[in-house]
């Protein structure tokens, strides 16, 4: 195969198809030549040498190369790990740009740069050839006919995430059909849709699904495969086996009708991306991609030992965000997720190590200046995963404007307060308030606070409820991994049981969980699944598990359809009422002339908090929520005015008699305003209750042991 070859451009990176003809441009600053490797059907090889060179970026034009067309690259240079460098042209590369990848990496010998039977390890280059073992890029037409799509622009104070796996979520369900189950076809089909929308859900917040390594030979060994996807090659291209279509680029337009299937249903997408580390891991990992083009451009190494990475992330690499190219690439990244591909926003996981420039982690580090300023990506919704496992990488609170964050401090307090250990109130009422401790003082609302109990990465919620210990067994590394203390509770017997009394008390706990979730400020985030009690059987790390453990079953017993049930209603309560998802923060004082505050803490006997706040054994807490001093109006200027509740919290092991409050400290001698107050939630019972009962001045309130009531007092 021998075709025409012209100069091109270095302006557009990756292969970039005009209608013509096939534009091809790659970066590296320290390749002494690069060759473009085109494939033919039957996998024929043809190589070109790319002579044009600009700015370190080596660039051809093709203009009979079509869309569809495989490629990849082989870079030539030093193979010097201990200078930092690791080009072998004898592994073919994948483009960091490809829009589209066919197929998986191949493990063996192949694939690493390095001959495994050197004596000095990494340090003997291995001339065997990897083409048959790597997957090949795409050359794609990014025409699609969007149909008027917009952005359902949700706002953040509205905003209901759903955290789901793409493939995880419609495998085993009933209604969609075989052949898209597992795809990108399958969430958008109307079944999959419908849950969605009958939940309440106003953005899906989608696992990984840049193009990441799924065969690492270290799970595929032990018969495993990487199921979570943390562990990216590419930051364009949508991963090809969450795709219905074939391996010429159709999971693009697959994706893009899946974004717009969605936002007609008022769904925003939300992209969970990994820009921290890539999936070649450490200096013993193979040559796939950037450390083939140019390991000491793309990655941080150790200062004076090259031949080693720094590593912030715990997956053997940390990507270098001090070189210009590196944020190029990632913006680019981003900017045409947005742009091209109409995704709402991101979570960044591990975002604390894009932060690091030196060795610490700062709020005003350049990446977070450069996506403050960007017109694109400044109006998308910004998620951070604010820690990483190297020193000072637990940054709660700390991130800038425009950034949300998941709230770890929000999780571990709601999980602490409702098995029942010894903490202070204090720090419960900030997390149900939207922790204004960790964000006011930024600048930021109470949406600056991602609130969740449970995530992809731990116990499912019905797990939280029915193990004190980790059961991984199943990973194959001896039950070493996965995070051991996860502040859960059994509720007195490990794992399945037969016994009524545990049974209950879990339900009753799980709806704890889920009402905690959805009354508090904030933004809520469910796991997915938690909604209907799905289990993993005690494996709080089932990245490797590609199976039924990690999917969900849509085979619901009774039991599990109540509680989906009880949560639709939850969410619906949430987004009827705007005093239960704020704008901004409470300020503790009368704004619009009620004659109370805004919101009040009350004992168990109905008065004013005091010494309880301090106090580790109090277990019990009364909030009121005042509908008629919501301090922030609404878009069109009118004050917001709603019904009030009363939120009582007793974690405590026996039943107690809540009094309704009296007064509030600053107005002890004025009584309480004449209000009547009806039962809506009793998690002790079956949740939303059935038959209500109304309460007045005076009056007490069961709340059962280990429960939750909420009382709603009408305008």
């Amino acid at each position: 195969m021998s075709i025409q070859q012209l100069p091109g451009t270095a302006n557009s990176l990756g292969a970039t198809w005009d209608g013509q003809g096939t534009n091809f441009a790659l970066f590296s600053e320290n390749a002494t030549r690069v060759e473009l490797c085109l494939f033919d059907e039957n996998g024929e090889e043809a190589r070109y040498e790319l002579k044009e060179v600009y700015n370190f970026v080596w660039h051809g034009y093709f203009p009979s190369v079509k869309p569809g067309q495989h490629y990849g690259f082989r870079v030539h240079g030093p193979f010097d790990p201990e200078d930092g460098h690791r080009f072998n042209p004898n592994k073919l590369l994948i483009d960091p740009y490809a829009l589209a990848i066919a197929g998986n990496v191949t493990p063996g010998q192949s694939i690493f740069g390095y001959t495994w039977l050197e004596p000095e390890e990494d340090l003997g280059c291995n001339i065997e050839d990897s083409a048959d073992a790597m997957p090949k890029c795409v050359v794609v037409d990014p025409t699609f006919d969007w149909k008027g799509d917009e952005s359902p622009n949700t706002p953040w104070n509205e905003t209901i995430i759903y955290e789901m796996h793409v493939k995880g979520f419609t495998m085993q369900h009933p209604k969609v059909p075989k052949g898209l189950r597992g795809t990108y076809a399958g969430l958008a089909h109307p079944a999959a849709i419908k849950h969605l929308k009958s939940l309440g859900i106003t953005a899906v917040e989608l696992m990984p699904i840049h193009h990441f390594h799924k065969t690492p030979s270290y799970l595929t060994s032990k018969g495993l495969s990487n199921y979570w996807g943390y562990d990216s090659l590419n930051y364009f291209a949508p991963f090809s086996g969450y795709s219905a279509g074939g391996m010429n680029g159709e999971q693009v337009k697959e994706f893009k009708t899946m974004v717009r299937s969605l936002h007609t249903a008022g769904i925003e997408v939300i992209l969970d991306v990994v820009y921290n580390h890539t999936g070649e891991g450490n200096h013993m990992g193979p040559t796939l991609c950037f450390r083939g083009i140019d390991n000491a451009s793309y990655y941080r190494l150790v200062k004076d030992n090259e031949r080693y990475y720094m590593d912030y992330t715990g997956c053997g690499n940390s990507l270098r965000m001090s070189h210009p190219q590196v944020l190029k690439l990632i913006m680019d990244s981003l900017r045409y997720w947005v742009q091209e591909m109409h995704v709402d926003g991101f979570r960044f996981d591990l975002a604390s190590a894009l932060a690091r420039e030196l060795f610490e982690v700062g709020t005003l580090a350049t990446f977070f200046d450069i996506i403050h300023q960007d017109p694109v990506l400044s109006r998308v919704k910004l998620i951070a995963e604010p820690w990483d496992v190297g020193d000072g990488g637990y940054q709660v609170g700390k991130f800038p404007l425009l950034w949300s964050e998941w709230n770890g401090k929000y999780r571990d307090t709601v999980r602490d307060f409702w098995r029942g250990e010894d903490s202070t109130l204090g720090e419960f009422a900030l997390r149900l308030t939207g922790s204004s401790d960790l964000y006011e003082h930024t600048g930021r609302r109470p949406q600056a606070s991602i609130n969740f109990i449970t995530a992809h990465d731990g116990f499912t919620m019905r797990d939280l409820v029915s193990y004190n210990d980790k059961h991984n067994e199943a990973n194959g590394e001896g039950n070493r991994d996965g995070e051991s203390h996860n502040r859960s509770w059994n509720c007195g017997e490990e794992g399945d049981t037969d016994d009524p009394e545990v049974l209950q008390l879990r339900i009753q706990q799980q709806r704890n969980f889920l009402a905690t979730l959805m009354l508090s400020q904030g933004v809520p985030m469910l796991l997915a699944g938690d909604e209907m009690g799905r289990s993993q059987y005690g494996n709080n790390n089932t990245y490797c598990h590609d199976d039924e453990l990690s999917w969900l079953d849509w085979s619901l017993p009774k039991e599990e359809k109540e509680l989906l049930r009880y949560t639709r209603k939850l969410v619906k309560l949430t987004k009827d009422h705007p005093v239960l998802r704020r704008r901004n923060w409470f300020y503790g004082r009368e704004i619009h002339g009620s004659g109370i505050r805004d919101i009040g803490w009350f004992n168990v006997d109905g008065e004013p908090m005091h010494d309880e706040w301090t106090a580790g054994f109090v277990k019990t807490l009364t909030v009121f929520l005042n509908g008629e001093e919501i301090a922030t109006p609404d878009r069109h200027g009118e004050q917001v005015v709603d019904d009030s509740f009363l939120l009582m919290f007793n974690a405590h092991y026996e039943v107690l008699e809540f009094a309704l409050p009296k007064r509030f400290r600053d107005t002890e001698n004025t009584d309480w305003p004449e209000r009547r107050w009806k039962l809506l939630i009793d998690t002790k019972s079956e949740g939303f209750v059935k038959r209500t009962k109304n309460y007045k001045k005076n009056d007490r309130v069961t709340v059962a042991a280990r429960s939750l009531v909420v009382l709603q007092s009408k305008l």
